[in-house]
């Protein structure tokens, strides 16, 4: 976790504005349009555009002011923020009751695997929705705006390898500039007409409700286009620190996004015409070609901040062992955070361009876009529930009585949103509901696999205590990597069959992925002697931390366990997945099958040397 010291306080708010804050400081190019011009258009009427206004500005207080800014960002998992974390550390505090806890889990796993359909989307429709100010200048570059959004999306994804701390303190200052001319655009636009502002009255959302029910439940899913940014918020957290996300929302962020969503609200009233890009026709002429630029690249900076969120959400699932290991580079020799994963940049910019030539604006991507946010949404809302209810707090019912009303007003925006499914909403579940099987299938297989190895390996106990085979001993130290403690790694036994010896030390490690983002140094290894030269060590590691075994051993030295690097070999066990007796269904074998043919190598996953590692084939029928 990064400590937030008063020094470093005002570095780490600008930060925050350009990761934090990406996602939500866009949506002003789409948000408010969508209620008057969208898939369900309200009639353009100062009453609708008031109470439109004033349902706005109090579910932004409520669900991101007080829900997840100031309430949610102290549900960190050490730190560490999103619903991953969340899910791991409420799964921590349901050990207790196992059905609750795999219901948890579930929960947790279909929330991130919502998350990818929002990671796929905001890129799409952020892009799009900037560049489509060009047609707002000049009508003859209307034919031009998908050709560029292509090519600046295609640039985006190309440069991901060459990660993003070259270029990340800039990300700050240019979204300080986004945000000032959010709230200077606004204020001209209000000075004009100032009505708008008694929809800072929350009568004018009351009435509106209490007569018009319907129209309120439609309107909802487009004031929800601006609260997207929440569940990125809260993920990012960990980079940060809350006190630092807490003083960029409050200071700027929040006043210069209600300003100008109440500035596009005053254009309207003045111009009906405006509605149907009421953002850029709030910017002079002379100012409108340097606003494109400027939101061009806001979004990209916001498209950024979710592209990097979906590789760490896949590092994060892998540790948690709902995906196969894979292949992760590291951008930076200094921020460890900084990865990236080709496997998902290059399936993201595939699914990307599909969705802005499939789509082709901005307003119909806003029917696909909010659906999979707002189940997010819902879900944080039950597990903070939860861990609340598992805690032990003085305030516990007043929060409890808190989070019960966010959900009934998340699970109205999921309703609302949930009416535009066959306008584009199906998307998004479709994505979810794919990774969902894909993250399970994987989890579910694996204990298949353990569950198959078990019948068929020698507990080590057994092993221990009949003694060793009769066999040579040479120099050395072998290394056999175990998911099991408690049987003898297979490795071994292949090892004795062709080549009838065994090492002078033997060490089966079992990796440990704790539910927590760091492990304390001295608490990497745990080491334990079973018999005559073979020793049981445990390296344990976060979910926000990279395995690197070699490294991990250097401290078996505490152990008064000496390991000379050289001379240690590496014994790998590969499973081969083949029909079997029909614990899964076929199709779902296959699939197991194809995701186990995807996984990086134990060697490179581990960080093991290259050329001291003996992989050995075995095969497990399903």
């Amino acid at each position: 976790m990064q400590k937030t010291s008063t020094s470093s306080l005002p570095t780490l708010t600008l930060a925050a504005l350009g990761v934090v804050y990406g996602d939500i400081g866009t949506s002003p190019l789409y948000a408010f349009k969508e209620a008057f011009a969208g898939a369900h258009p309200m009639p353009l009427t100062e009453a609708n555009v008031l109470a439109t206004l004033s349902i706005l500005f109090w579910c932004m207080m409520l669900i991101i002011s007080l829900k997840y800014v100031w309430l949610v960002l102290r549900f960190d998992n050490q730190g560490e923020g999103g619903v991953l974390a969340l899910t791991a550390l409420a799964h921590r505090l349901s050990q207790s009751s196992p059905r609750i806890a795999k219901q948890i889990i579930g929960w947790g796993i279909f929330a991130a695997a919502l998350f990818y359909g929002d990671a796929i989307i905001t890129p799409a429709i952020s892009v799009l929705s900037a560049v489509e100010g060009l047609s707002v200048a000049t009508p003859q570059f209307e034919k031009l705006i998908l050709p560029i959004t292509v090519g600046i999306l295609i640039g985006l994804f190309l440069v991901q390898k060459h990660g993003t701390g070259k270029i990340g303190g800039l990300f700050g200052s240019v979204t300080m500039v986004w945000f000032i001319a959010l709230g200077i655009l606004g204020v001209g636009s209000i000075i004009q007409n100032p009505v708008v502002l008694k929809a800072l009255n929350p009568i004018y959302a009351l009435d509106f409700a209490l007569h018009y029910p319907s129209a309120t439940f439609l309107v909802l899913s487009a004031v929800f286009l601006a609260l997207t940014g929440g569940e990125a918020l809260y993920a990012d957290m960990g980079h940060f620190g809350a006190k630092a996300v807490r003083i960029a929302w409050y200071s700027l962020v929040l006043p210069c996004l209600i300003i100008n969503y109440f500035g596009q609200g005053a254009l309207v009233l003045r111009d009906a015409a405006a509605v149907q890009n009421p953002f850029y026709l709030l910017a002079p002429d002379w100012f409108l070609l340097p606003l494109v630029a400027l939101a061009t690249a806001a979004t990209v900076i916001a498209s950024q901040a979710t592209i990097s969120g979906a590789y760490s959400m896949t590092l994060q699932a892998s540790r948690l062992g709902y995906l196969p290991r894979v292949r992760v580079l590291h951008t930076s020799d200094k921020e460890r955070g900084q990865i990236y994963i080709p496997t998902v940049n290059w399936l993201m910019l595939a699914a990307v361009i599909v969705l802005v030539l499939q789509f082709r604006s901005s307003g119909a991507l806003a029917a696909a876009y909010g659906i999979a946010v707002s189940g997010t949404m819902v879900i944080t809302t039950v597990l903070a529930s939860f861990v609340i209810m598992a805690g032990k707090g003085k305030h516990r019912t007043l929060l409890l009585i808190g989070f019960a009303l966010f959900g009934i007003l998340e699970l109205g925006f999921f309703g609302s949103n949930a009416t535009k499914i066959a306008s584009g909403g199906w998307m998004p579940l479709v994505l979810g509901a794919v990774i969902f099987v894909l993250l399970t299938t994987w989890k579910q297989g694996s204990a298949l696999v353990a569950s198959q190895r078990r019948k068929l390996d020698i507990l080590m106990e057994g092993f221990v205590s009949t003694g060793l085979p009769d066999v040579p001993r040479v120099e050395g130290t072998a290394v056999y990597l175990t998911s099991d403690t408690t049987l003898v790694p297979s490795a071994l036994f292949h090892n004795l069959k062709h080549y009838k010896v065994l090492h002078e030390r033997i060490l089966f490690l079992h990796v440990v992925n704790e539910e927590i983002p760091y492990v304390a140094a001295e608490k990497r290894l745990e080491v334990k002697c079973l018999c005559n030269g073979i020793y049981q060590v445990d390296a344990r590691f976060g979910f926000r931390e990279e395995p690197d075994i070699p490294a991990a051993l250097t401290r078996a030295a505490d152990f008064g366990l000496e390991i000379e690097a050289m001379t240690t070999s590496y014994f790998v066990a590969r499973s081969v997945i083949t029909d079997g007796p029909g614990a899964m269904p076929r199709w779902q074998c296959n699939l197991y099958a194809w995701l186990t043919r995807q996984s990086e190598g134990a060697a490179a996953y581990y960080r093991l040397p290259a050329n001291q590692v003996i992989e050995l084939g075995t095969q497990v029928m399903l």
